[in-house]
């Protein structure tokens, strides 16, 4: 009987069913992370249950999952996002790098200025440019205070926004 070590180097046919610690495997994430996604990516995660409850994972489920970690982890879109862009341009798309990750300028919508996020990090980076030897001893408080003033600001537009989109 073989041990489990080698058991493990055994590669599945692409076709093959995974386990759910197979597929997290060859994707590089946690277990729980696939269970989470199954439950916001209902449309294109449906593995296999078993009757002891095990989930088995279908080529097409790990197509999914890896578009999905795509855009969530590698372009940094939110699960609501990428599951937008999945509906609206399918999960082959995505594979083959051919999703166009549209922005508020590309589909006709006014322009806001940069995101509250992206602000303060502009913000952030532009402190510590700034920083030189004379003046790191005697603008540093001031710069603080700035940084405190522009991430307090963003604070209040992050919050108007989360209250109106509950609203």
């Amino acid at each position: 009987m073989p041990s489990s070590a080698a058991a493990r180097k055994i590669e599945k046919s692409a076709d093959a069913y995974r386990s759910i610690g197979e597929a997290a495997e060859e994707l590089g994430l946690q277990p729980h992370v696939l269970r989470y996604w199954e439950t916001k990516f209902t449309k294109y995660v449906k593995p296999l249950k078993r009757r002891d409850g095990r989930r088995m994972f279908r080529p097409e489920d790990i197509s999914a999952l890896r578009a999905i970690q795509t855009l969530v982890h590698d372009q940094g879109m939110t699960l609501k996002g990428a599951s937008k862009l999945l509906n609206e341009q399918g999960v082959e798309s995505v594979l083959g790098g051919e999703a166009r990750i549209v922005g508020p300028a590309d589909s006709g919508d006014v322009i806001a200025s940069q995101s509250p996020a992206r602000d303060m990090q502009e913000t952030v980076r532009k402190a510590f440019e700034a920083t030189t030897p004379a003046t790191e001893a005697t603008g540093t408080s001031d710069r603080l205070e700035t940084i405190l003033s522009d991430l307090t600001d963003i604070k209040a537009r992050l919050d108007a926004v989360r209250l109106k989109k509950a609203a």
